[in-house]
């Protein structure tokens, strides 16, 4: 049998649509990216969920899962290799050599970068009330009200709430401003931290309910 030459082309022609046809239909029976969550409580409680398991993972690997799990283990020994000191005094420290810590890096990449932006982001608030104390009029207030006689409620509420809910949106705004970097990195790596934790999660198996058994 004897096919000229626009036969050919439309013969191959339908053949590249019957490929294109089976690629396509083989992408959609491939596994779904899992859905993330919208809400800020939904991707605490799926980053949350994934460091447990990546925690209980690390412990069962080193021996160490309990009950109760070593502690020593679980956030690492010796002397801290992280630490962060607040606006307020105070200083914050990490290991590195911790289940905790490992679980950390896996889910936000950068154990070191993670520490530093969650601590400061946690601790704006604070910040904002260490700024607040250096205002003239809310030290005067403060005094004042060190001033009360016991039970004297009158005297105790004499505008100071009013005060600090008056000054405290500037002061936030005035740290927010000055750690915008530490912000910037904390939201990235939060994002890095839900996709991870999401993928994560999906590759597990299913548990089976009792009484049915897989066939």
């Amino acid at each position: 049998m004897t096919i000229n030459a626009p036969s050919a082309r439309a013969a191959g022609r339908a053949l590249v649509a019957v490929a294109l046809t089976v690629l396509f239909a083989g992408a959609c029976t491939a596994r779904p990216r899992p859905a993330l969550p919208a809400s800020e409580q939904g991707r605490s409680d799926l980053i949350a969920s994934a460091e447990q398991v990546l925690v209980d993972q690390c412990l069962h690997a080193r021996g160490a899962a309990g009950p109760p799990p070593r502690q020593e283990v679980l956030f690492g020994t010796g002397p801290a290799e992280l630490s962060i000191t607040l606006a307020t005094g105070y200083t914050v420290r990490a290991h590195t050599d911790g289940c905790l810590a490992e679980a950390h890096r896996y889910l936000y990449g950068d154990q070191k970068r993670w520490f530093n932006a969650q601590v400061t982001v946690n601790n704006l608030r604070p910040a904002a009330h260490a700024l607040l104390r250096e205002d003239p009029a809310y030290r005067a207030a403060l005094a004042r009200r060190a001033a009360c006689e016991d039970h004297d409620t009158s005297c105790i509420a004499s505008g100071l709430e009013a005060l600090r809910a008056r000054l405290e949106p500037a002061r936030l705004a005035q740290v927010r401003a000055a750690h915008r970097d530490e912000i910037t990195t904390y939201d990235r790596l939060r994002d890095r931290a839900v996709r991870h934790a999401a993928g994560l999660l999906a590759d597990r198996p299913t548990p089976q309910r009792k009484g049915n058994p897989t066939s």
